[in-house]
């Protein structure tokens, strides 16, 4: 059963199957079924239909795939959205899948590329084929409808001396001698049609293949290499299609000038000739290009994209405070001219000392009410580390500020949980590092209280933390102790209801130490008022709970952490909503970058 909550999450991707299906009926229908490309279709048989269906799926879908890597653009529709219910709830949230969608866009390429191609390796066979049968039966009085078409190749204007009205059949030399004696393979790569589709292949199999999670975490700098092949990849789709090697008729309608009944003349295709007004010769026109169409638009907004990339990686940022946090958490203060933020939302940062290339997503911990922005670095792979190292953050003496190496700032950039303030009840979940964007989201709230500002639609935040040993909990509980005490004296003790669970990371010494303390009224771990839970959160109890508390609320769902986790949520969220009735309706966000 579909719940309330995946029916906005279905809508634009059916509605992306729909279109993809309609240009393969359409295509087909087309080429099947027309009469201009009638004779084409003779010579090569179904497959010039199937191949031109994966053309037209292929130009849909290289339009697409730019667009969801548009941040900027992201970011401003998403600006555009907050004004109207349905689109807050609905488009907003498909704009967070944005990856997701850039992922599926790029599976469907790989799909109807090879559709496309071994389509066309038929269609060359039989073109080929036709051609070989043909051979030496030019001028022969009997020659069958496939030699008549292949005999045109022969005629030509007589006034012009031009022929290209009337070949159909691309492969007009193979008697000459080619230099590596595959005759078929090297037919199929003369036309330009085909270098360019072989070269559309080899770019496009090597930029999937690098875009593997292992190849994107371990190589980085391979993947982005290789990503950036797409600029290849574009030039050479526009100029596939200029080739027109798939010829239509022209002449075919009783309203041309020299008119060539298809019906009538395919049974006497020894009595066509240039005089009789019965049986002309059938000619034939090259196929118009039609990637340019699809693609223009979306390569022109993704050249602004990267054009404000550019100049924002110029603009002064300076940092004002590096803090090395236990368990390996780097935090950094910066300030730039210009910079607006909101809770939640997040940059990418690049430090030319360390990478020229590299530039890494993290999400802001700091809120708009301060006077920096801020980001907390764990200190796992090659990059941060070497990061750390540039900053001074792994040595016990600072580094001037003066001395500090210069870092580019491209964003910020909104996520799902920006949102978080268009709901009254939210559950934020964050697993391990994955609590970021809730520092920022609880510094918002705080500072906000602070301030007095209480226009908020937010009345109820469950926050549940995650955390796979106890060294992970260190840089963020002061911060959950001061906003816990601020709504303490507020009186507003049941604002924030939140939840840490300490999943593995200690000993039977450690277990006995924690039971014995188990009945102070500071936790023995986080010195917060409320407990450490132990184990895994029982999911299925937690969401059935929220639901009995909140009937009749639309309830905001915030994840950031790894897709297992997320998996288990998303499905409590469908399981527990209610469509109809009083019932609670969770809606799922996901953070993505």
């Amino acid at each position: 059963m579909i719940s309330w909550a995946s029916l906005d999450y279905i809508l634009l991707p059916l509605i992306w199957l729909g279109v993809n299906i309609y240009q393969v009926v359409r295509t087909v229908l087309t080429y099947e079924k027309g009469e201009r490309y009638y004779y084409i279709r003779y010579l090569t048989g179904p497959g010039v239909s199937v191949a031109k269906a994966g053309g037209a799926v292929l130009n849909l879908n290289s339009m697409l795939i730019l667009l969801p890597v548009c941040r900027n653009l992201i970011s401003f529709f998403r600006g555009s959205c907050s004004t109207n219910q349905f689109c807050r709830r609905s488009i907003r949230r498909q704009l967070d899948k944005n990856i997701t969608f850039h992922k599926c866009v790029a599976y469907m390429i790989a799909l109807w590329t090879v559709i496309h191609v071994v389509a066309h390796m038929f269609n060359f066979r039989n073109l080929y084929d036709n051609y070989k049968e043909c051979e030496g039966e030019f001028n022969n009085a009997e020659a069958n409808l496939s030699c008549a078409l292949q005999r045109l190749a022969n005629l030509s204007d007589p006034q012009t001396g031009d022929n290209s009205p009337y070949w159909i059949n691309p492969i007009m030399d193979a008697n000459e001698k080619l230099p590596f004696g595959l005759p078929l393979i090297e037919q199929g790569l003369i036309p330009i049609a085909g270098w360019t589709g072989a070269i559309l292949t080899v770019v496009f199999i090597v930029m999937f293949s690098s875009a593997t999670e292992f190849i994107r975490r371990s190589y980085f700098e391979t993947f982005w290499v290789t990503h950036h092949l797409f600029a290849i990849y574009f030039a050479m789709l526009l100029i596939h299609g200029t080739g027109g090697i798939i010829r239509p008729q022209t002449n075919f309608q009783s309203d041309s000038g020299n008119y060539h009944n298809i019906t009538k003349c395919q049974e006497i295709p020894n009595s066509w000739n240039e005089t009789d007004s019965g049986c002309p010769y059938p000619t034939f026109v090259n196929g118009l290009p039609a990637s340019w169409k699809w693609c223009i638009g979306p390569i022109a907004l993704y050249v602004i994209e990267r054009t404000i990339r550019f100049i924002r990686s110029f603009l002064t940022v300076t940092i004002t405070k590096v803090v090395k946090h236990p368990s390996n958490v780097v935090e950094l203060q910066m300030k730039k001219s210009g910079f607006r933020m909101q809770p939640g939302q997040y940059i990418f940062l690049k430090c030319p000392s360390v990478s020229h290339v590299q530039w890494h997503p993290f999400t802001l911990t700091s809120a708009p009410e301060q006077d920096h922005f801020s980001v907390h670095i764990r200190l796992v792979g090659d990059w941060t580390k070497s990061l750390a190292n540039v900053l001074g953050a792994d040595s016990d003496t600072a580094i001037d500020p003066s001395n500090l190496p210069r870092v580019a700032v491209d964003g910020p950039f909104g996520t799902a949980s920006v949102d978080i303030f268009k709901y009254q009840v939210a559950v934020c979940v964050g697993a391990g590092i994955g609590i970021t964007p809730f520092a920022s989201i609880l510094r918002s709230i705080w500072l906000k209280s602070l301030n007095h500002t209480d226009n908020i639609k937010l009345r109820k935040v469950y926050f549940f933390w995650i955390c796979p040993d106890t060294n992970a909990f260190e840089w963020f509980t002061e911060l959950l102790e001061e906003v816990e005490n601020h709504f303490v004296e507020q009186g507003k003790a049941e604002f924030l209801q939140y939840n840490i669970y300490l999943t593995r990371g200690w000993t039977n010494k450690q277990a006995k130490n924690l039971y014995l303390q188990e009945e102070q009224e500071i936790d023995a771990i986080t010195g917060l008022r409320q407990k450490t839970n132990y184990g895994k959160p029982m999911w299925d109890q937690i969401f059935k709970h929220i639901a009995e508390e909140n009937k009749g609320v639309s309830v905001g769902v915030f994840f950031c952490g790894p897709g297992g986790l997320s998996a288990v949520l998303h499905e409590n969220c469908n399981k527990h909503s209610k469509v109809l009735g009083e019932g609670a309706k969770f809606f799922y966000n996901k953070e993505n970058f």
